[in-house]
């Protein structure tokens, strides 16, 4: 993946440096009684917030909307901002009074440590003071991009944390620093990893989960593996393999830089992953069975090739479940340009009744209601491209574009944005759009709701901050000054922006 300087994410990598880990306050002295525990406070531990990965925090109030972090010396309501590296892809998320995020090396912490190397820090949430890193050399060009740093978003339960490596490792941590175990997927599982490892964990009951990021090698386009696993169960205190699943094979298109997600239907928990092959897939989450798929792209849609020419799309999102429903949109790599896109709700609650498991609709019929869409999870579907075509070559082509944004939803409606610049509310019932917004210029970024508000950012440096709802309202702009590629996050009254190379905590 060639990126340019106008959409530079994608991650280099990694192998095992652990820097430092301070030590944390002492506990004071037990009391002779014993002393109920506290409640925990609330916290944004994982990408998506909950197992349901959907955007949307419905427990913040009082968030900050007015604030300003340039120019220097201007700045308003920032609590604390700290330096990463020169990107940062990976968090933050907030949990155990720390903030945890993935970067690179190109600002070392450490003097005496200067190489291209993936980094996940850990700083302390009252101050921003910094505690401890741990930092990884990265694999070599055919499978990781220079100077991308760790791009996996940790997921924290207690004082645990788990995320990839840029090398494609598999690590538990303390929330103080101490490595618990590790699990090297290329060397137990044979996976070839496409440009970077960008899946997010997940953990439900005694597993922890993560897509295996297996690809194609970049230069050639021809998939090293294609009997590796896609997807991945360790179990969580060990890090032993649990099991594993190689759908969808050889059929990968690109690389499975998605993260899954879960839900539990019917007293069933399913994981659900998005396949490198524009397919999603439920299994249960104790052994891995299959227990539905479907098809994110039409049937007649011309096949995928580098560089944009294809129409059909793989998953880059994370699949989102809000009230059994599951959403998630197709994209390519951004250097593949704009092109038409699909948006899809999809019923987890209905059992295929074929035995291939398939609940995909028939052919490229996308209404719900056909008879021939009866035994479909087909809930509703938005994009694809205008019909009758526009006579005037300034018009859009298509009804959606392709994405790599995570949809949030709250209040009935879905925040969706496509790569091309727009932010689409459709209603989480029908999939009718009820307004969007064009930024004039491209985003990466997925949207973020939490208190009344929903937050965005641009590749041109700026943070959107929409009034939510189905009514469309002029959004405030804020300059950040770097590509916003990761939405923020909220957690105990702060907002936490990634500014790609800095961190801000907004607090009013």
């Amino acid at each position: 993946m060639n990126y340019s300087s106008r959409h530079g994410l994608w991650v280099t990598a990694a192998s095992s440096l652990l820097l430092m880990a301070l030590s944390l306050p002492s506990w004071p002295r037990a009391a002779p009684a014993p002393v109920p525990r506290k409640k925990a406070a609330p916290s944004w531990p994982m990408w998506g917030g909950t197992i349901g990965r959907n955007l949307a925090n419905l427990v913040e109030k009082g968030i900050a909307s007015d604030f300003a972090v340039r120019p220097k010396g201007r700045e308003r309501n920032v609590k604390w901002a700290v330096a990463l590296g020169g990107k940062a892809w990976g968090g933050p998320v907030i949990a155990d009074g720390k903030v945890f995020i993935g970067t690179n090396n190109e600002k070392p912490r450490d003097p005496g440590v200067k190489d291209d190397l993936g980094v996940l820090m850990c700083f302390a949430e009252a101050d921003g003071k910094f505690l401890w890193q741990h930092a990884y050399e990265r694999l070599d060009e055919s499978q990781n991009v220079q100077y991308e740093g760790l791009a996996s978003t940790p997921c924290v339960e207690g004082d645990r944390l788990w995320y990839v490596n840029n090398r494609a490792e598999f690590v538990c941590s303390t929330t103080s620093g101490k490595v618990v175990w590790t699990f090297d997927m290329i060397k137990e599982l044979d996976i070839f990893v496409c440009q970077l490892v960008m899946t997010s964990p997940l953990v439900v009951g005694d597993f922890v989960y993560a897509m295996t990021c297996n690809g194609v090698e970049a230069g050639t386009g021809k998939l090293p593996k294609p009997k590796a696993p896609s997807l991945v169960a360790l179990d969580k205190k060990t890090g032993k393999l649990v099991w594993k699943n190689a759908l969808p094979g050889a059929n990968v298109m690109r690389g499975q830089w998605s993260s899954p997600c879960a839900a539990t239907v019917a007293g069933k928990t399913q994981i659900i992953y998005a396949g490198g092959d524009g397919w999603l897939y439920g299994l249960d989450h104790k052994d891995g069975t299959l227990l539905w798929k479907f098809d994110c792209n039409p049937k007649k849609a011309t096949p995928y090739k580098p560089g944009g020419g294809g129409e059909k799309s793989f998953i880059l999102a994370t699949p989102v479940v809000y009230e059994n429903r599951c959403y998630v949109a197709v994209g390519q790599e951004p250097d593949d340009g704009p092109g038409v896109g699909h948006l899809w709700c999809i019923d987890i609650t209905k059992k295929p009744k074929g035995k291939d498991k398939d609940l995909s609709p028939i052919g490229d019929d996308f209404d719900p209601k056909s008879k021939a869409n009866a035994d479909s999870g087909l809930v509703w579907h938005y994009g694809g491209m205008v019909v009758p075509k526009p006579k005037n070559d300034d018009d859009r082509v298509w009804v959606f574009g392709r994405t790599m944004s995570t949809v949030a939803i709250h209040d009935g409606v879905v925040y969706a944005a496509e790569i091309a610049g727009y932010l689409y509310a459709v209603d989480a019932r029908t999939g009718k759009k009820v307004w969007e917004h064009d930024f004039l210029e491209s985003t990466w970024c997925s949207p973020y709701y939490v208190d009344g508000k929903v937050y965005i950012g641009t590749d041109g440096g700026d943070l959107y901050l929409f009034p939510a709802g189905s009514t469309y309202a002029a959004p405030k702009k804020v300059t950040i000054g770097h590509s916003v590629k990761v939405p923020p996050v909220a957690a105990n009254g702060v907002l936490y922006v990634n500014g790609g190379s800095m961190l801000y905590a907004i607090e009013e």
